[in-house]
């Protein structure tokens, strides 16, 4: 056997059809690493001239020991339970790094762990794919462990819809009732969703601008998300839909909602006073207060309605969401939701809308992606876990993040370096609190 550097189209024929396929090895996601000086390499290691485990790494020089770092993105695209094509690959991707200066190779494979069901709990006779992990060990990968937030270069716990071969009706029967009632709740409220064009990416900035303030984390730069785009999306990986609320809409809903409760109130009490309805007069009366209580309620939300018009115009964004979409999976990326109006939760309707597409478009999955593994109410990241759990699915634990030494003495030296740049940079963050 053996490795060789292939071309993008011999790369893309057999990585599209493998099953731990993700946009993180497309020559679209390179492009965009390249924009922060990572160049790439495409890997196949053959037997007899067919392809039997292939990567895609990406390099980046180090300042100053002019030696660089390798990262095989979301891993190698090999079955790990195979220990020999395992060595056979790695004895000869190490020589590869070896003769580049590499000093380490980093995977996080995308492969699951044990199987969970959507509580977290791990399945009683489910898949384990631990011998993946004992095989990278055994052949000298370093572990990084089973990390349970999220302080790993990719998410290790995340929540994931399968929609292979379902309808969007099959779906929605495994979300919980008051998820379903949002999102009907929701469509009457005119909410809609919609994907936006390049030029209206300042759109989506100011929604993850807006979030970043308020969750406290550090936002990207309008050109990360242009450089993004350009890179990933006319090939169709990258899609950002974001939700408006239409007023004209939910003004007619809500308009419509109260002429036929006005109507039934009416006709209830003419067949009443007409001896045309038999009726308990405990039950009549219950009924005639629920619609007068209900006609009350829509009245105010109609004045409610015409005060958001005068304030935000006939239509007004409320959040958004970066898809990218590959392989097997549609995946929510980045996302977020305007202070303003956040009582109408439109995230829902933006997940909604991507879950409807996975459906639609026959992909396998909805990836909700990110979650932490920490399933404690106390856990601050908690009430996340819930939002995603409560459309249904499943959580899904990876293997984890492995490293490959390559020099020893470097490889140290650099993390050394590394991890005393950052806690010096935490200590100075704290001081300016």
């Amino acid at each position: 056997m053996k490795l060789e550097i292939i071309n993008e189209k011999d790369f893309k024929k057999f990585a599209d059809k493998h099953e731990q396929i993700t946009f993180h090895q497309t020559k679209e996601w390179a492009a965009l690493k390249k924009v922060n000086n990572w160049n790439s390499y495409y890997l196949a290691l053959k037997d007899n001239k067919k392809i039997i485990a292939a990567t895609m790494i990406l390099s980046k020089e180090l300042p100053i020991i002019k030696k660089k770092m390798f990262y095989a993105p979301r891993g190698f695209l090999i079955d790990y339970h195979n220990k020999e094509l395992l060595r056979e690959f790695t004895e000869k991707i190490t020589k590869f790094a070896k003769e580049q200066k590499a000093i380490f190779l980093k995977i996080d494979p995308y492969v699951p762990y044990k199987e969970h069901d959507n509580n977290g709990n791990i399945v009683t006779d489910g898949f384990d794919n631990s011998d993946c992990i004992q095989n990278l060990k055994d052949l000298g990968y370093k572990h990084f462990g089973f990390n349970l937030m999220q302080d790993t270069l990719q998410p290790r716990w995340m929540h994931v819809i399968d929609t292979e071969n379902k309808s969007i009706e099959d779906v929605m029967k495994d979300m919980e009732s008051k998820t379903r009632q949002i999102i009907r709740k929701n469509e009457k409220s005119g909410i809609v969703t919609r994907e936006i064009t390049r030029e209206e990416l300042p759109i989506f900035k100011d929604i993850m601008q807006h979030t970043s303030d308020r969750r406290e984390f550090v936002d990207r730069p309008l050109s990360y998300y242009e450089a993004m785009w350009d890179s990933l999306h006319d090939s169709g990986i990258l899609k950002i839909i974001i939700a408006e609320i239409d007023f004209t809409i939910f003004e007619k809903n809500t308009t419509t909602d109260l002429t036929q409760i006005e109507q039934s109130l009416k006709d209830r009490r003419y067949k009443k006073e007409n001896n045309i309805l038999k009726m308990n007069e405990k039950k009549y009366a219950q009924a005639n207060k629920h619609d007068e209580e209900e006609i009350l309620r829509l009245q105010e939300q109609l004045q409610k309605i015409a005060e958001y018009k005068k304030e935000y115009g006939n239509k007004t964004t409320l959040g958004g969401i970066l898809f990218l979409i590959y392989g097997n999976e549609v995946l929510s990326l980045y996302g977020g939701s305007l202070a303003k109006l956040m009582q109408f939760q439109s995230a829902y309707s933006t997940h909604f809308a991507g879950i409807k597409y996975a459906v639609e478009h026959h992909y396998k999955k909805y990836n909700f992606y990110g979650i932490t593994g920490d399933f404690r109410p106390e856990n601050s990241l908690y009430g996340l876990y819930l939002f995603k759990k409560s459309f249904g699915g499943t959580v899904v634990e990876l293997i984890g993040e492995f490293d490959l030494i390559v020099n020893p003495f470097w490889y140290h030296a650099y993390n050394f370096a590394f991890n005393s740049y950052h806690t010096l940079k935490n200590f100075k963050k704290k001081l300016t609190k």
